[in-house]
């Protein structure tokens, strides 16, 4: 297999794009597909002074061959060290309750080769360097790959809590998936999200309306000028029907609660507290 690293904004869109198939075929959640990486990257710094740079390692049996293993990451530089994180993880609210990141892999094989590619990133790097890589699936083969590779690693389970949505049983609920309707109802929503978050959000929100994987609930309020209550909704359709999760909310008069979600898993590592495996060849591209 060959593993090639691609470098800069227009590249890494290229590999999100050629890692469509991919990601369909292992059921990859909403944040960890195109769309939503496409919004992250999208908010964050361009040009050649900016300090975060995305980076796509990528992993494929040929040049010409559809990607086998994917890795979409920033590479977050201050001063002389760097951090590295998953792309899509930093700049907004993630939906919580179940892993919502992904380190995309076929097969065993292409995970080991991914994993390696990984550790070759990291000796590259100038300088120290840190390596975050959160909201995993439990039993994620390049993490396991990965702990081999680095075994002063540290590997971690939390579980989050998950956004329910009951507003219906507290207000008559306007809900929407009309492109045009999300737009009006955007800015009531916007107001309640942290202002650091909301460009992504905002982004985020008409990207995903756009292709139909976005509702937006709003129940009024006592005055035109507040809703007592907004929610976004993740929409995932498949052979099954309609994956909905909630993403983001706020309400004055409940029908928003949480319960325990998922596990998920984070591997963190640091230069200096580890010692490297063997590297494999990256191909800059």
């Amino acid at each position: 297999m060959l593993t090639h690293l691609a470098h800069g904004r227009a590249r890494v869109v290229e590999e999100i794009r050629a890692a469509a198939p991919l990601m369909a075929a292992l059921a990859a959640p909403v944040p960890a597909r195109g769309p939503w990486l496409t919004a992250a990257l999208n908010v964050q710094p361009a040009g050649p002074l900016a300090r975060v740079r995305p980076r796509a390692l990528v992993v494929a049996r040929d040049p010409d061959a559809r990607p086998d293993a994917a890795a979409l990451l920033l590479v977050r530089r201050r001063g002389t060290s760097a951090a590295v994180t998953l792309l899509g993880a930093e700049p907004g609210p993630l939906p919580e309750g179940r892993p919502p990141a992904r380190l995309l892999a076929r097969d065993p094989e292409a995970a080991a080769h991914l994993a390696a590619g990984l550790v070759g990133l990291l000796e590259d790097l100038r300088g120290p360097w840190t390596l975050r890589l959160a909201g995993l699936p439990l039993g994620d083969p390049t993490l396991a790959s990965l702990a081999a590779a680095m075994p002063d690693a540290q590997l971690s389970n939390s579980r989050s809590r998950r956004l329910v949505d009951e507003l219906d049983a507290v207000g008559d609920v306007r809900r929407t998936v009309d492109p045009a309707e999300v737009e009006r109802e955007l800015p009531a929503v916007l107001a309640r999200v942290p202002e650091h978050q909301r460009v992504f959000v905002r982004a985020a929100a008409r990207l995903h309306a756009a292709i139909g994987q976005l509702e937006v609930a709003v129940v009024p309020g006592p005055s035109a000028g507040r809703p007592a209550a907004v929610l976004l909704t993740l929409l995932d359709r498949g052979p099954a029907g309609t994956d909905r999760w909630p993403w983001w909310g706020d309400s004055d008069v409940g029908g928003l609660r949480r319960e325990l979600g998922s596990p998920s898993v984070t591997l963190t590592a640091s230069a200096g507290l580890v010692r490297l495996g063997r590297r494999t060849p990256v191909r800059q591209g």
